[in-house]
C-alpha cells in the first residue's frame, strides 16, 4: 500500500488540489490537520482522505509523528509526505517511488538543488537551507543537498522504524539523524517546485531557521556528547592550563613579579568551562541532571554575583571599572547560563525518551 501523507495547517486555499493529484498515485492520502482554524479538515474529509485532527496547533513536527502512526497503523508498504501548501508538484511523486520500488534506497529527498530547480528558492531560503544541510550531513548515509525538503519517500523498514520526537521543524534533521544511526539508505531525485503566488510558511524565517539549527546542535550533544562537548571541552581545558603556565612564569619566575589580571582570570574561565564541558559530556546520559549539572550552574552564578559586587565596590570607592573582575563575572555567568540550559535539555529529552518507553 501507497500513502501520502500531509500535514496541513490553515491550507483551505491549496488543500484540494493537492490531494486530487496525489489521489492519482497513492492508495490512500492521509492528513493531519494540526489545528486549523479554516475549512482544511473539512475539505480533505469531503475528498475521501484519512483525517488525523489536533484540536490546536502543535507544530510541524507532531504532525510527522502523527502521519508516521498512521502509516504504520495501516500497515504501509510506502510513505510519501509533501506540503499542503502547493509548494511541491504531487506529479513528482513517481520520480520518489522509483528508488524504493528499484530496492534502491530506504529514504527517497525530492530535492530542490538538483536539476537546476534552485533557482525557484528565494535566496535567504537558500543560504539557510545550505547551512541546515552541512550540519546534517555528518549523521546521514550518503551525500544530500536538501536536509530541509518536506517532500520525501519511505520504505515500510523506515516507516517501522523512524520513532520521531522532535515537535517542530527540527523533526527534519531528526529524521535524517536517526536514519544515519539505524543504517537506512538515503538518496535524492530532483524535484520541481513553486514559491511565487503562495505562502510557504506563517513562521518567520530567521527564527524558523533557530529552531532547526537549536535542534540539530540539542540532538546532536545529547547523541554524541564525546564528540560535541568533550572535545571542545578537552581543547578549552588545555588552553586553560596553557594560560596558567604563562600566568605563573610571569608571577614566580622572574623579578619583579608581573601579575597581569586579565592571563590569571581567563585562565580560570577557561580551566572552568572546559572541565564543565566535559562534565557535561560524561553526564548526558546521567539520572540526575539536574544535581550533576544544575546545581554547579547556579553555583557559578552565585560567584558571578559576588565577582559583579566586588567590581561595584571598586568603582564606587576609586572609580574604575576592574578589568579582570568584569571578565570573570561574564565568564562565570556563561558557565552557568552553559550548565543549567545543558541540565534543562537532557531532563527535556530524558523526559522524551521515558514517555516513549511508557507508550
Amino acid at each position: 500500500m501507497i500513502v501520502v501523507g500531509i500535514p496541513a495547517y490553515n491550507e483551505e486555499k491549496t488543500i484540494a488540489k493537492v490531494i486530487l493529484l496525489a489521489q492519482k498515485h497513492a492508495d490512500k492520502v492521509i492528513v493531519c490537520d494540526d489545528g486549523s482554524t479554516d475549512l482544511t479538515g473539512e475539505i480533505a474529509r469531503g475528498l475521501g482522505a484519512v483525517v488525523v485532527r489536533h484540536e490546536r496547533n502543535l507544530g510541524y513536527g507532531v504532525a510527522m509523528q502523527r502521519l508516521f502512526e498512521k502509516a504504520r497503523s495501516l500497515d504501509a508498504d510506502v510513505m510519501l509526505t509533501l506540503d499542503a501548501d502547493g509548494q511541491h508538484n504531487p506529479e513528482d511523486i513517481p520520480k520518489l517511488l522509483k528508488p524504493i520500488q528499484d530496492n534502491e534506497a530506504d529514504i527517497v529527498i525530492g530535492s530542490r538543488f538538483l536539476g537546476g530547480a534552485g533557482k525557484e528558492v528565494p535566496r535567504y531560503r537558500r543560504m539557510g537551507i545550505k547551512l541546515i544541510t552541512r550540519m546534517s550531513k555528518g549523521a546521514v548515509r550518503g551525500k544530500i543537498s536538501d536536509a530541509q525538503s518536506g517532500f520525501r519517500a519511505y520504505n515500510k523498514r523506515a516507516i517501522q522504524n523512524l520513532k520521531l520526537e522532535e515537535n517542530g521543524m527540527g523533526v527534519s534533521a531528526e529524521i535524517l539523524m536517526k536514519a544515519g544511526e539505524q543504517n537506512l539508505k538515503v538518496t535524492e531525485v530532483p524535484i520541481s517546485v513553486k514559491y511565487k503566488g503562495i505562502e510557504t510558511s506563517t513562521r518567520n524565517p530567521l527564527r524558523h531557521g533557530m529552531n532547526v539549527v537549536a535542534a540539530i546542535f540539542r540532538l546532536i550533544v545529547y547523541e554524541r556528547p564525546l564528540d560535541f562537548l568533550g572535545i571542545p571541552g578537552t581543547v578549552l581545558f588545555l588552553a586553560g592550563v596553557f594560560l596558567s603556565v604563562i600566568f605563573h612564569y610571569e608571577f614566580y619566575m622572574i623579578s619583579p613579579p608581573i601579575f597581569i589580571p586579565i592571563t590569571f582570570f581567563s585562565s580560570i574561565a577557561l580551566i572552568l568551562t572546559g572541565t564543565l564541558a566535559i562534565f557535561t559530556a560524561a553526564c548526558v546520559r546521567a539520572r540526575k541532571p539536574s544535581l550533576y549539572l544544575g546545581i554547579p550552574g547556579f553555583v557559578s552564578f552565585s560567584v558571578a554575583i559576588l565577582f559583579g559586587i566586588w567590581m561595584f565596590q571598586i568603582y564606587v570607592a576609586e572609580h574604575r571599572i576592574a578589568t579582570s573582575l568584569a571578565v570573570a563575572s561574564i565568564a562565570f555567568i556563561f558557565i552557568g547560563m552553559f550548565t543549567i540550559s545543558t541540565a534543562t535539555t537532557i531532563l527535556r529529552e530524558q523526559g522524551r525518551q521515558g514517555g516513549k518507553r511508557v507508550k
